[in-house]
């Protein structure tokens, strides 16, 4: 295995020594910006430990792994993709951030059921005029640091995108045409008159949605799981990253990084390319 140490600053060659001796690797390559490949490494419990410890993101990585070797790449938008949370943003508008906020974190952590949590969400809104969406959309959604970088590299390499989420159509469709992604799929906030209901369009697009996209658009591209890599930040992408072979936990919470395969707590989103082999790895 290939151990890959990455870190959104310089990284300290005392660190990538001490971690060199722990994983027993042979050697230890700069292969992007601040990104370190030790060859040859073997597990160690120390590893885990130094590198939280020390602000490191790392990951095992199989010899001769390549972005070739996967066809599809499944993300969800809130907090993954993108740096925000919709439906938090639209409810400031509204002056209720924080009891919304409040639900979204509780259902991240898998404390309450996510239709239930969107249904209460989404009742709060009611009223509120529909250019608040457009206003949260041009006024405060941001991407996440390295997502240009990481779905350029992809998509260069054919690998389809697909971005799934318990949020909004309203922002998924706006992000599939200015990313060319190839499919979204969201919920739909009713609107009439101009204004929020406080309802969702048809049936909740929860956790199991999402894994069941997955599973369509693998079937009609003719990927096998292992072929396909899923990324999220909370309780509501678990079932969808099971359906993949390789899973990222992206600045998740601990119930996500503990069922992932791999967790990027510190760097962007760029960094997943080198857990993919767009490095050469």
């Amino acid at each position: 295995m290939n151990l890959i140490i990455q870190a959104t600053s310089r990284i300290d060659t005392a660190h990538l020594d001490h971690l060199t001796q722990l994983a027993q690797a042979g050697q230890c390559e700069q292969i992007a910006g601040q990104a370190y490949r030790l060859s040859g490494a073997q597990a160690h419990p120390g590893i885990a430990v130094y590198c939280i410890e020390h602000q490191l993101d790392y990951g095992f990585v199989p010899c001769g792994r390549s972005l070739k070797d996967f066809g599809l790449l499944v993300t969800d938008m809130d907090s993954t993709l993108i740096t925000i949370e919709c439906i938090d943003e639209i409810a400031d508008m509204q002056g209720l951030k924080p009891q919304v906020a409040a639900i979204t974190e509780a259902a991240m952590r898998g404390e309450i059921d996510f239709a239930e949590s969107l249904r209460r969400r989404v009742a709060l809104l009611e009223g509120l005029d529909e250019q608040a969406l457009q206003r949260v959309y041009d006024e405060r959604l941001r991407l996440s640091p390295g997502a240009e970088i990481m779905l350029e590299t992809l998509q260069a390499q054919g690998i389809r995108i697909m971005l799934v989420s318990g949020g909004f159509l309203f922002f998924t469709e706006r992000l599939k045409q200015r990313l060319a992604l190839d499919y979204t799929h969201a919920n739909e906030l009713e609107i009439v008159g101009g204004k929020l209901t406080g309802k969702v369009l048809g049936k909740v697009f929860d956790a199991q949605g999402k894994a069941d996209w997955l599973v369509n658009i693998r079937t009609e591209l003719g990927l096998k799981p292992e072929q396909v890599v899923a990324m999220g930040d909370g309780a509501n992408d678990l079932k969808m990253m099971a359906q993949a072979g390789l899973s990222i936990a992206y600045h998740a919470k601990p119930v996500v990084r503990e069922q992932a395969s791999y967790a990027l707590n510190f760097v962007g989103l760029d960094g997943v390319v080198n857990l993919l082999g767009g490095s050469g790895i």
